[in-house]
């Protein structure tokens, strides 16, 4: 899902804003903060920091793609609706968290599954059944395109049959998948929804809307589109998020009671929860910010309670994951926030003027060969990033990261290499022309400048990069400077995050699909998907696809890792893709956190959770 980097899913990628604080809201350690001397204490308010651009604007759970991110599912929506199977946990695990799911663990034979919801309530006094479940599953049936998990082939395209009878609920999937694949990357989309927003208008009877008895065989899920036609809607109406009864049916540890556009949360716990723990602090408050400078000054007068240091106000690191010293003294505790993800920029394959470029894979080679991630890590990033080199993330460690990734000091099969980058350009008919490699020899020979690339075209255009981060502007500006040694001519803009989530979208060849890069971040393999398979982000025709790369090839390898749990299988697919570019790979830097010395049991999950309800203040 898209992360933004401080300093969005990068989808198209759902993008990633950029800052050293780079991910927002749960990253990655598992080192709790604070200290744990002083009596344990009963309520209180804590306060965490938002990325800069990147306030929640999107509640429903049924996520589109110009709304996918980190900041409007893991640190907002999941405080309040849970997902069928929550991922990771308040620490370090990249796994299914059963005893914090909705269902127990499923029960897989052949292309038969089942799985017996807990019986866990809604705060209405609704119990979420197996009905809630079928009720996101026919909504996914009638609006597949607006769901930014979806990709083609995958649910609810696989699914022959499925049904519910009170807690459990049954599927039978078009042939066996990897029972591993199926629950990390499909039942992992299902969000139950209860029948409370199965209406069409507001204090209608609950399941009134009809989609959760819907039927295409009957009416095309005209009943469904109508009930999504008034949620978005509703979804829409940021004002009326703290007040509407809608989104006030939560089964989450938290409620809303305070909501404003700019991006200030207010949450309270939900009394009713099923699960455990309960809340102790007494408010849980998601606090905006315009830039990291104005964050980090809320951190030096006490003014926040978890937040993060700019990487221009770290330390160089020398060692460890820590800086040496820590620049807030002992107010605060530091603890390091990986990210389960990887970072790029994304170049729009569909674009009218550029794209037929883009779609060259030797013109990705030299955007990747003439980007310098070592440097920038040392530069602007003070050893606090490492290099992204593939499709599947090289920190934290884990069993995904394929071989090819661990060349060129990590940087994978591109280290950085201007000749390089330059000789693939001149090598495949482009020649500098006022500074500007130009396409001189059009054609489809081999050393031709490829099929669509007109004669006279510019290796020019426009990037759109997270503003409000100091170090993501810097980053840029260095990528832009190694690009115009090679005769590539990058503009760059600065934007908020969610403003270049918003606008750069999948879209077909033709006059609207204007935007041509995105480097606005990345993706936190944290739903749709938990395993790095690649179907979110590279397959032909995913929603979160966003520039539009296709390769049969591609999707071959990446079905293929469906249906077998081999992690041979899985390296071949991650091989070819570190080989093919479908995006151009950027450092991942990850995030120091300071959290108060007086709010303790605070940890930073890889996957982006943030779970309040763990934590407790002292005197």
């Amino acid at each position: 899902m898209y992360l933004g980097r401080r300093t969005r899913r990068v989808a198209g990628v759902a993008a990633v804003a950029v800052t050293a604080a780079m991910v927002a809201a749960g990253c990655g350690s598992s080192g709790s903060s604070g200290s744990s001397t002083g009596a344990k204490m009963t309520g209180g308010t804590a306060t965490w920091a938002e990325p800069p651009g990147a306030a929640p604007n999107w509640v429903w759970p049924f996520i589109p793609l110009t709304n996918y991110s980190v900041y409007n599912a893991q640190t907002f929506e999941w405080l309040m609706y849970r997902p069928l199977y929550m991922f990771g946990n308040n620490g370090s695990s990249l796994a299914v968290n059963y005893p914090l799911s909705l269902a127990n663990a499923p029960t897989y034979s052949g292309s038969n599954i089942s799985l017996t919801m807990k019986g866990w309530k809604w705060s209405n006094g609704e119990s979420v059944t197996g009905n809630d479940v079928v009720f996101w599953l026919n909504m996914m049936e009638a609006e597949k395109t607006n769901f930014a998990g979806w990709s083609p082939g995958t649910l609810p395209d696989n699914l022959t049959t499925y049904k519910a009878s009170g807690n459990t609920v049954t599927m039978t999937t078009d042939k066996p998948y990897s029972s591993y694949w199926f629950t990390y990357n499909q039942l992992a989309e299902i969000t139950p929804m209860p029948m409370t927003w199965d209406v069409t208008s507001l204090g209608a009877a609950p399941g009134s809307g009809g989609c959760t008895t819907d039927s295409a065989a009957a009416d095309k899920w005209a009943k469904c589109k109508a009930v999504f036609t008034f949620l978005t809607a509703q979804a829409k109406a940021t004002s009326t998020y703290a007040s509407s009864s809608i989104w006030g049916t939560v089964d989450g540890p938290w409620k809303m009671s305070a909501f404003s556009a700019s991006g200030n949360v207010t949450f309270v716990p939900n009394k009713t929860y099923s699960g455990s723990p309960k809340p102790t602090i007494a408010v849980f408050k998601e606090v905006p910010y315009t830039a990291d400078s104005t964050e980090y000054t809320a951190l030096k007068t006490n003014n926040l309670d978890v937040g993060y240091v700019p990487s221009n106000d770290l330390p160089i690191k020398t060692s460890g994951v820590l800086p040496p010293t820590n620049p807030l003294g002992t107010s605060y505790t530091l603890a390091p926030g990986f990210v389960f993800g990887i970072f790029y920029g994304v170049p729009n394959l569909n674009n009218p003027t550029i794209g037929p470029a883009f779609r060259q894979l030797y013109v990705r080679q030299a955007l990747q060969l003439a980007t310098d991630q070592p440097a920038i890590d040392k530069a602007i990033w003070h050893g606090y990033a490492f290099p992204t080199s593939g499709a599947a993330p090289a920190q934290p460690t884990n069993q995904w990261t394929a071989p090819d990734q661990s060349q060129n000091g990590g940087q994978g099969l591109y280290g950085f290499d201007l000749t390089k980058a330059k000789a693939a350009l001149t090598s495949h008919g482009w020649t500098e022309v006022g500074g500007v490699m130009t396409c001189t020899s059009p054609g489809t020979a081999a050393t031709d400048c490829g099929a669509g690339v007109a004669k006279g075209l510019q290796l020019k255009f426009t990037a759109y990069y997270s503003s409000g981060t100091a170090a993501t502007a810097q980053q840029v500006a260095v990528i832009k400077s190694d690009y115009s040694k090679v005769g590539i001519d990058m503009n760059i803009v600065g934007q908020s995050f969610n403003t270049i989530l918003g606008e750069t979208a999948q879209c077909k060849v033709g006059p609207k699909c204007l935007w041509q890069m995105s480097m606005a971040g990345g993706w936190v393999f944290n739903g749709p998907g938990f395993e790095p398979t690649g179907e979110p982000l590279f397959q032909t025709g995913a929603a979160s696809n966003g520039g539009s790369f296709t390769n049969p090839e591609e999707d071959t390898l990446i079905n293929e890792t469906h249906t077998s749990s081999s992690l041979a299988v899985f390296h071949q697919y991650a091989a070819y893709t570190d080989q093919q570019l479908p995006v151009v790979w950027q450092p991942n830097p990850y995030t120091i956190y300071a959290t108060s010395s007086k709010l303790h049991n605070v940890t930073f999950n890889p996957l982006g959770g943030l779970y309040p309800e763990y934590w407790y203040f002292t005197k």
